[in-house]
């Protein structure tokens, strides 16, 4: 099944410098953070993005002034601190969320949870409130949770739409094409391995059976390299908003696939969001006992976010 989807159709490299052109308005908030900065620079630079608005509760006019110097056709604007964010946010087709406090060496995603979960939270109502049909990419830790949270905030307000919103997995692909690039000595561009399940420890589950070309196999936080795939995953969602065909990524998202209710698996991107689920395809014994062990955790992490939402005022 994954022979057909190999990898987004349009590379980061590609989309950089294609001559396509798209009127989209992309808010990154968070946009002054070791994620953010880096995400907006690529942002930045993607004829995909007519408006990139940027929001963060300090330094954001300084970081939007200095890729205001960069000559390309997007229009940036700066909003700092809870007053703007509506303002950010109106008229958005396309909302990147890597806000919230880093991964630290020794913290696991749900030592995370308490103080990223009220910050997912906040930025998820004003979505709700001033930009329902967005896209919404969650970056923020611990996604397990931070999608459940997402989705049941906007529930309360009545604009749910689970085909448009994404716990941004991409680092996960990511690492793993190039791992096994380098195990193979393989070109990493033209390696591609669905990752499935979820987003922390031992729910992150690379699906090595069905890596193309085939492959057999024996921390802290990201900043860079998770720039790198939230710009992959949102041109994707820009690509296909925009009516490419064939665009496929993996994101932990409202699922039937399993019986959690979250689950990575790779999608065919459209228009609205999610096309089609492409669901698990075929797995490995091995694969299957994986899938089978991260189950509590998810459902966990997902009760969790739930929880944390219902308590909500």
């Amino acid at each position: 099944m994954f022979s057909r989807a190999v990898r987004p159709t349009v590379s980061l490299a590609r989309s950089l410098s294609t001559s396509s052109q798209n009127n989209a308005k992309v808010a990154v908030l968070g946009a002054s953070g070791g994620i953010g900065q880096p995400l907006s620079l690529l942002l930045k630079n993607s004829p995909l993005v007519s408006h990139l608005s940027l929001y963060d509760i300090a330094h954001t006019p300084g970081v939007a002034a200095d890729l205001s110097h960069i000559e390309t056709r997007a229009q940036v604007t700066g909003h700092m601190g809870p007053d703007q964010l509506d303002a950010a946010l109106q008229g958005c087709d396309v909302v990147v969320i890597p806000a919230g406090v880093p991964r630290k060496p020794g913290m696991t995603r749900d030592d995370l949870f308490n103080t990223n979960a009220t910050i997912v939270a906040t930025l998820a109502d004003a979505c709700a409130r001033n930009c329902p049909e967005a896209m919404i990419c969650v970056i923020a830790n611990p996604v397990n949770s931070t999608i459940p949270i997402t989705s049941e905030v906007m529930k309360k307000h009545g604009v749910y739409n689970p085909n448009r919103v994404f716990g941004v997995t991409t680092l996960d692909i990511v690492r793993a094409n190039t791992f096994v690039a380098e195990l193979k000595g393989l070109d990493p561009a033209r390696v591609n391995v669905p990752v499935i399940g979820g987003h922390a420890g031992k729910t992150i589950i690379p699906l090595i059976s069905q890596c193309t070309p085939k492959a057999k196999a024996g921390a802290g936080s990201a900043t860079l390299s998770m720039a790198y795939a939230g710009a992959r995953f949102t041109f994707s969602v820009l690509d296909a908003m925009n009516g490419k065909e064939g665009v496929v990524e993996c994101a932990y998202v409202r699922s039937e696939e399993t019986e959690c209710k979250y689950f990575s698996t790779p999608l065919l991107l459209g228009k609205n969001g999610i096309e089609k689920n492409l669901g698990l395809g075929k797995l490995s014994a091995f694969e299957e006992k994986l899938v089978a062990d991260a189950m509590d955790e998810l459902k966990g992490s997902i009760k969790k976010g739930e929880d944390f939402a219902a308590k909500m005022k």
